[in-house]
């Protein structure tokens, strides 16, 4: 009989592609802020493409977009630059990515997104670095200015750090807020188990 407690060995593996996503954020003489996000795509052994020949380690993508936003991160301006790519039409999409520009990476941003540059509207891989840019721009702008919460949340706090109650690790009743951020913390809320009663209260009768 076969020992299912026993490990099974790690198979032998050789990397064959590799997909790199990178931000950056900079602050501008100006007050603003640019992100600029890359994607690249580098394939381990030569890739024949529209009957050329990629030689491994030369990227097949690699392009840029670059976002500058303010304070409120709303998109004051936004442009794009192919520097590698599969075919040479790939970035003839002009000036596409200037759609970008006046909305906020905080209200409704991913959904705008595919409206002003789905499918055929841009280049798949500029529009998925799109993806990235708000949880890119809040850590980039941490502890360097205060940002602009979007008008629907407006009941939090003003002086309430920014990244609380945004995501599991932080809500306000967990114990990382608990511990770190005390004056938020709010006291968690019972589960009970699936498939049980509550408790029922029982009122006391002593006289």
């Amino acid at each position: 009989m076969r020992d299912s407690s026993a490990a099974a060995p790690s198979p032998q593996r050789r990397l064959v592609h590799r997909r790199s996503l990178s931000v950056e954020v900079y602050a501008r003489d100006d007050g603003l802020w640019d992100l600029q996000a890359e994607l690249r795509d580098v394939k381990t052994r030569d890739l024949t493409l529209s009957e050329r020949t990629r030689p491994a380690g030369v990227p097949v993508h690699d392009m840029l977009l670059i976002v500058t936003i303010n304070d409120a991160l709303d998109i004051v301006d936004a442009r794009s630059h192919t520097l590698f790519s599969p075919y040479d039409t790939c970035g003839d999409h002009g000036d596409a990515y200037a759609r970008l520009i006046g909305l906020n990476l905080l209200r409704g941003f991913r959904a705008a997104v595919r409206e002003r540059l789905g499918g055929v509207l841009g280049c798949t891989h500029l529009t998925e670095l799109t993806q990235i840019l708000p949880t890119a721009a809040i850590q980039g702008l941490a502890g360097l200015t205060q940002i602009a919460l979007p008008v629907a949340e407006n009941d939090r706090p003003a002086d309430m750090p920014f990244q609380l109650n945004r995501c599991h690790a932080l809500r306000l009743d967990g114990s990382a807020v608990a511990e770190f951020y005390p004056r938020w913390a709010q006291p968690a809320v019972p589960q009970r188990a699936k498939g049980t009663m509550p408790t029922p209260q029982v009122e006391d009768e002593t006289p």
